[in-house]
């Protein structure tokens, strides 16, 4: 008898992605860069927030609903668009289906292993999200592409400076999957027969294109191609962050805000919705923790724009205190990339309905009715726990 596929935290759908995927797989799925110093407060810091029950009078029912940016969601959880997803047969459109099965809005990534258009069809729901890179010409067109499949936003992601190297090592990925590149996998597949065996029965091996980036009339890129194409383009101004908005026409959201300056600057940008992200502590280390930062960006713009967070989330008790400090809504990245790892669209589920229970247990036990209800003082915040970056001016 098999065991229970089930898993009952996101720690234990990491430890069930190591199992079954390849070592070289799933260490690029691992978050962190330089000393991993960013990571790390991500993630300890909601554990330095403490909550404050109350005793009795609990509702018997208890409202998770919320919008963003217009769009209605089963509760303020959102899919963050992560690229290549290509650790599963059907990637990111299993992720698009778990998303839609519970309710909650996809985000895609340009970068991802699928097109746009079959996520979409997947679910509805669907934030596209891009980078600046390529030329303006090009970029209208991918949000051309993304608008004719009826994407919902555009989540434009802006915090990276190419950070490299990790103290624990980087993963070496292929840029594509060919014979030479098989054999040389081979030691490290072959002892996971039921990866191997995934892809095996659909007759695909593990797509590395970026078929979102694919110009008219052209192929689509490997990864390295358009990651190389987003190296060389010069960086974004506040002007072109304009540009991307009213290019877009619709619900925009800039990822990769931590500072308060550049939160009042994204709201004269004319933007719909900021991230609070330091995009997973993969950027520039030693960056605080998002849930440390959040606090500062909601008291500059909360009352212009939707604020979100992204980052270090792993309960439903943490998207709870990022609710309580301000947010909209939180956007999940590993914990739901660990799902899939694990138990391919049954597992996205699983980390879905795993934030779901812990969300609605956090606003049972504060006596709350609904997630709008959740404020500071659901909270127990250590003296010296927030931080502040940048002019407050």
């Amino acid at each position: 008898m098999g065991r229970n596929p089930w898993f009952e935290t996101v720690a234990e759908a990491q430890r069930r992605a190591k199992k079954h995927l390849p070592s070289t797989v799933y260490d690029a799925l691992v978050a962190g860069s330089e000393r991993g110093r960013t990571i790390d407060d991500n993630l300890g810091a909601f554990g330095e927030l403490g909550f404050a029950p109350r005793v009795a009078g609990h509702h018997a029912e208890r409202d998770l609903t919320t919008t963003i940016l217009g769009v209605e969601t089963s509760m303020p959880v959102v899919i963050s668009p992560t690229g290549v997803q290509a650790i599963h047969p059907d990637g990111e459109v299993a992720v698009a289906r778990a998303a839609a099965n519970r309710g909650v809005i996809m985000g895609l990534s340009s970068f991802a292993s699928k097109p746009v258009e079959e996520v979409t069809a997947a679910n509805p729901n669907t934030f596209y999200q891009m980078y600046w890179t390529g030329t303006r010409e090009s970029m209208s067109q991918r949000m051309e592409r993304a608008r004719a499949t009826g994407a919902k936003a555009l989540i434009a992601t802006l915090d990276w400076s190419f950070s490299i190297g990790r103290d624990w090592g980087s993963p070496e990925i292929p840029e594509s999957i060919n014979l030479k590149t098989a054999i040389k996998l081979a030691p490290d597949v072959i002892t996971r027969p039921r990866w191997l065996w995934s892809f095996a029965r659909t007759g695909r091996i593990p797509d590395l294109t970026a078929p979102n980036l694919q110009p008219p009339g052209g192929k689509a890129p490997t990864f390295f191609g358009a990651y190389y194409e987003w190296m060389q383009t010069p960086p974004p101004t506040w002007d072109d962050v304009k540009w991307m908005r009213e290019e877009w026409g619709g619900p925009f959201l800039l990822k990769g805000v931590t500072r308060v300056d550049d939160a009042k600057r994204a709201v004269d940008a004319g933007v719909s919705a900021i991230s609070v992200s330091n995009h997973g502590g993969n950027n520039l280390d030693t960056t605080p923790a998002t849930i440390r930062i959040l606090p500062s960006v909601v008291e500059a713009v909360g009352s212009d724009i939707e604020v979100l967070l992204d980052g270090g989330v792993r309960r439903g008790g943490d998207v709870a205190k990022a609710l309580a400090l301000g947010a909209r809504a939180v956007l999940i990245g590993r914990a739901y990339l660990w799902g899939l790892g694990a138990n391919g669209q049954a597992g996205v589920e699983n980390v879905l309905d795993l934030l779901r229970g812990g969300l609605d247990s956090a606003v049972l036990g504060l006596g709350r009715s609904s997630v709008h209800e959740l404020c500071p003082d659901d909270l127990v915040v250590p003296d010296g726990f927030t931080r502040t970056l940048g002019t407050t001016d």
